[in-house]
């Protein structure tokens, strides 16, 4: 399976075909959650302090009573227990109202019961639906049919305006139930600066395609956390900013796990920036502010809510040069990526009087978060220009910084 992804302005968009007929529903591509989910109800969907995607033209609807394939899912159905969480399968029947009788029996089909799904920011509510999925092969033009693909068919959010196919390693998630869960999949996420050119896809290859013949990227152990298993965990050891020869230390979580499963870090395509526990970030800040000698821009900080702003020499108005520091993280594994230059620092604006203001584009995470859940994100900016490949066969994941713009020609996603 290979499909484009288009990079909206804060993550990257799959386009689902649904249905009989089609209906076409652009949702968020996320390695961090296993539900797929689209917006349900011409008139019916709500979207609660969504204000700033007032304006979003991605909110296309799936209507049920258009496809002559739709129907609820069961309440005895695996996705049913799934996303219920319970570990007691007659639970999600005995709420729908089946009598223990037909539980036993096994005879009770009513509809799976309604479901909350949360994420770190917001929650959505909606129905298991299943209908069919057509997704695009490796040979151009093909197609494949996915019967009774299981999905939230949603009618309210908070903070969730658009829907998401979860990329996870539960179940539920769109590589699961395409039985690709033992195989993989890859992406290589084009650069901000493309953020809604209809000519060029980001390439998203799902199967064997996606991890065969990869042994020129560098592998980091896939880590596994016993109370989120569904998540990918990689390890991060150390940071570098520049040429410095003494790394910054990471803290043990972003690499273990404790008694209560917590630490580590995610990879996660649903985060825009790279979140850092607070006093590493605090040190990387303190680091970058020692190594760069430009004028703060306090005053776009202060409007951006972004730590670090500078106004950056831009003489020849190209604003992808300049002598800002490099980044390189590095993960378990004696892996090290140099983060390619431009995710790091982006630049806020056009240039003026031959400069140009970058921000650093890194977040600490919140306080309440410190104990809780991940030690760690890295978000999907930093993922710009590198060749991202997730074997879960051998349960690694792979690194290689390259041009995605390339990539996506080589995969015909680049129209001219």
């Amino acid at each position: 399976m290979v499909e484009p992804l288009r990079e909206v302005r804060d993550g990257y968009i799959i386009t689902l075909n649904l249905g009989t007929p089609s209906q076409v529903i652009q949702v968020y591509m996320d390695t961090g959650s296993d539900l797929t989910w689209v917006p349900c109800g011409n008139l019916s969907f709500e979207c609660l302090d969504c204000d700033d995607y007032r304006n979003n033209k991605l909110t296309a609807s799936f209507a049920t009573s258009r496809s002559s394939t739709s129907l609820r899912d069961s309440c005895s159905s695996p996705f049913c227990l799934d996303i219920h969480s319970s570990d007691n399968s007659y639970d999600p029947c005995v709420i729908a109202g089946c009598s223990l009788s037909t539980l036993l029996r096994s005879t009770c089909y009513r509809p799976c019961p309604s479901f909350a799904y949360t994420y770190g920011d917001g929650v959505v509510s909606g129905t298991l639906t299943r209908d069919i999925l057509r997704v695009h092969t490796s040979t151009p033009n093909a197609t494949r049919e996915i019967p009774k693909f299981s999905f939230g068919c949603v009618g309210s959010t908070y903070r969730e305006p658009i829907g998401i196919a979860g990329f996870g390693k539960g179940s539920l998630s769109f590589p699961s139930q395409l039985g690709f869960l033992q195989k993989g999949f890859s992406h290589c996420f084009l650069p901000f600066k493309f953020a809604n050119n209809p000519n060029i896809s980001s390439p998203l290859v799902v199967g064997d395609l996606a991890i065969s013949s990869k042994e020129y990227l560098q592998f980091t152990p896939m880590l596994k956390s016993p109370t989120y298993p569904n998540y990918y965990y990689i390890g991060l050891e150390a940071i570098i900013v520049g040429n410095a020869t003494a790394p910054t230390q990471v803290p043990l979580t972003l690499r273990e796990f404790d008694s209560f499963g917590n630490g580590g870090m995610i990879i996660d395509s649903g985060t825009t920036y790279t979140h850092l526990p607070k006093t590493l970030f605090s040190q990387l800040l303190s680091v970058l502010q020692s190594a760069i000698t430009f004028p703060r821009a306090e005053e776009v900080e202060e409007r951006t809510g972004f730590d670090l702003c500078y106004r950056v020499p831009c003489p020849t108005n190209n604003i992808l040069a300049d002598d800002l520091p490099s980044i390189t993280f590095h993960f378990l594994n004696n892996v090290s990526l140099i983060l390619p230059h431009g995710n790091n620092f982006y630049a806020m604006g056009a240039p003026s009087n031959s400069s140009v203001v970058k921000c650093l584009l890194f977040r600490s995470m919140d306080e309440s978060d410190n104990n809780y859940g991940p030690a760690g994100i890295f978000g999907n900016f930093q993922q710009q220009n590198v060749e991202v490949v997730y074997d879960l066969e051998k349960e690694r994941i792979g690194f290689r910084t390259t041009d995605c713009a390339l990539a996506a020609a080589s995969q015909g996603l680049h129209k001219t």
